[in-house]
């Protein structure tokens, strides 16, 4: 041990063998070689004996102010034990120097630093390095096959030689062809261009390979390796599929959080503290934790829909998704398809790995059916069906899947009506009304309309970056006043009209006389305006001419119909814009087209 005490923090002679010349010069590899050839410019070594005496000098350390300075600065890492130190010699150059034990005595190998050699640096800082490169050509995910630039296999790692059946160094000196079947390591060294990713059949066996040049530091092409990145085709497809499935995610999370910002539903988002929201609210309270179907029913526009999502967000299904269905929108050729979902190419047009249906979406969730009460007969037979015990069969499939969901619908038309004509089933109604909650109308909650108005403005002033406007008392009371057969919906397109066309920042009743469009919209009926002049002109009453008692539903269809048919006459026919317009759904509008003028939906 003493006879290695000057070098006692360098590696062993056995570990690193300084009487290779490849210390001496780069460790890259060479274009041509010569026995005569000189030492490489810029390296150096120098031996200590163990009295610190120096026994050889070679390279630029026979220079005695370099060797002085490779002394000195050994001296200096050897009290902090270190074996690989920086030195100026006099001239300035820079060296990297690393102190090797050999035999009791000490080498110091010197470079000049702009002419690092990474490997040189790599093995005689880390005393493990020869474990990793072992690693690296013994794992059969870093292993590789060396060529030459004559396309000759140099080396191949153990695990490419069991592979191919060879023994230890059986290929060496072949050329790759001869070794590797549809190898193409000669063409990546004459080509001097990587190629990744690329599938390579091997023996009736497909890898993914990467190839690469290999360059020496004048950039020249001295060969090539081989590495496989997958063991198959399969392994890549498998982790597309998780890189896709993780994308689903993200957007689906980020549709999620859209949906929180921008539509935060439940109890809080019902505005009204009237006697009758308190109501509706205490029976939803009530009904949502039970597992039960519930049926909401009401005038359109009362907020059926918002309904529906408190009564999923206060439900034990709430983690879960709320999925809407617009069963009037439903066509009846592709209604099995849209609710069952269907397999891979069941029939032309399929998506290829097929489908999900509303169905299979909602299961362990809720299945908001809205206008349940507008399903065609043969839509209703199929949900029936499902309702009965959950089980159905994708449209293509044989398999029987089950679906547990909560199943929330919602209508503003006549069950008893229907019924009676025979133009809704009595079964599927006992299926879907377990509970029947009806949602008041606005003429029974005239003391929400303030808390609706000013809602109203505060969405449209955030919406267009606008300090938000406010209603007069005489503006509330104007409002109070009428009959909105059109409840809230009409209630909130009507204030966020008067918004735009007021000029000050509190909204008087003459501002809703600006709406010149709105009150045709009603006096063309004959009967009472919604939205009545200031000053009282041209009141009429709601009841028609005829002496025979009109219902208010069939008032409010014809009102909806005026009003859809002048938006029409204004719009050209585009139907987006009505829909805006009026405020309310493009799949409500055809439906109401359809009712209208059968066939009108497919128009425009």
């Amino acid at each position: 041990m003493n006879g290695r005490k000057p070098c006692e923090t360098g590696v062993l002679a056995e570990d690193i063998d300084t009487a290779n010349p490849s210390i001496m010069t780069s460790m890259e590899t060479p274009i041509s070689k010569r026995d005569d050839a000189p030492s490489a410019p810029g390296r150096g070594v120098l031996m200590l004996a163990v009295d610190g005496r120096q026994t050889m000098a070679g390279g630029i350390a026979e220079n005695p102010e370099t060797a002085a300075a490779m002394v000195r600065g050994w001296h200096e890492a050897r009290r902090r034990d270190k074996r690989l130190f920086s030195v100026d010699t006099a001239d300035g150059t820079p060296l990297v120097v690393v102190a090797l034990a050999a035999d009791g005595e000490c080498a110091l190998v010197a470079m000049q630093r702009d002419q690092r050699d990474p490997l040189f640096e790599f093995a005689a800082s880390v005393d493990f390095a020869g474990d990793i490169l072992a690693h690296f050509l013994t794992n059969p995910f870093e292993a590789l096959s060396v060529v030459d630039r004559q396309g000759l296999v140099r080396y191949m790692s153990p695990v490419h030689e069991r592979f191919f059946g060879l023994r230890a160094g059986g290929g060496v000196g072949q050329h790759v062809t001869e070794v590797i079947e549809n190898s193409r390591l000669h063409h990546v060294v004459e080509a001097g261009k990587s190629e990744i990713g690329l599938l390579h059949e091997m023996r009736g066996i497909t890898r993914v390979v990467m190839r690469h040049p290999i360059r020496n530091s004048r950039k020249e092409t001295v060969g090539a390796i081989g590495q496989i990145m997958f063991k198959g085709p399969e392994q890549l497809q498998a982790l597309s599929g998780e890189l896709t499935k993780l994308k689903s995610e993200v957007a689906y999370y980020k549709r999620e959080l859209s949906d929180l910002r921008n539509r935060s539903y439940g109890l809080d988002q019902m505005v009204g503290e009237s006697l009758a929201m308190q109501r509706l609210k205490q029976q939803i309270i009530k009904v949502a934790p039970l597992d039960i179907p519930v049926l909401l029913t009401g005038e359109s526009g009362t907020g059926k829909e918002l309904a529906a999502h408190a009564i999923h967000k206060l439900s034990h299904r709430r983690e879960a998704t709320m999925v809407m269905v617009n069963a009037a929108a439903l066509p009846s050729t592709l209604v099995e398809s849209e609710l069952f979902g269907y397999e891979a190419g069941s029939f032309t047009g399929a998506e290829r790995k097929g489908r999900k249906g509303k169905i299979e979406q909602a299961d362990r969730g809720s299945l908001f059916f809205d206008e349940v009460g507008d399903m065609p007969a043969e839509v209703q037979v199929k949900l029936l069906r499902v309702l009965q015990d959950g089980s159905y069969q994708r449209v293509g499939a044989n398999e029987v899947k089950h679906s547990d969901f909560r199943l929330v619908s919602a209508s503003n038309r006549n069950f008893e009506a229907m019924i009676a004509e025979g133009t809704f089933r009595l079964d599927l109604f006992y299926r879907i009304g377990a509970v029947t909650i009806r949602l008041p109308s606005l003429r029974e909650r005239l003391d929400d309309i303030p808390a609706l108005a000013e809602l109203a403005l505060n969405q449209f002033a955030e919406r267009h970056g606008q300090r938000p406007k406010h209603l007069s008392e005489d503006a509330i009371a104007f409002l109070q006043a009428q009959r909105w057969p059109g409840n809230v919906r009409q209630l909130m397109h009507t204030v966020e009209r008067s918004a735009i066309f007021s000029e000050g920042d509190v909204i008087g009743p003459a501002d809703f006389g600006m709406l010149e469009s709105g009150f045709a919209e009603f006096a063309e009926l004959g009967g009472e305006p919604a939205f009545s002049s200031p000053a009282g002109a041209g009141a009429h009453s709601l009841e028609p001419d005829s002496t025979e008692p009109m219902r208010v539903s069939s008032a409010v269809e014809q009102v909806e119909e005026q009003l859809i048919r002048q938006a029409m006459a204004r719009n050209h026919g585009n139907k987006k814009r009505v829909a805006a317009e009026l405020g309310i759904s493009r799949s409500y509008l055809y439906k109401r087209l359809a009712q209208m003028e059968p066939g009108a939906e497919l128009t425009g």
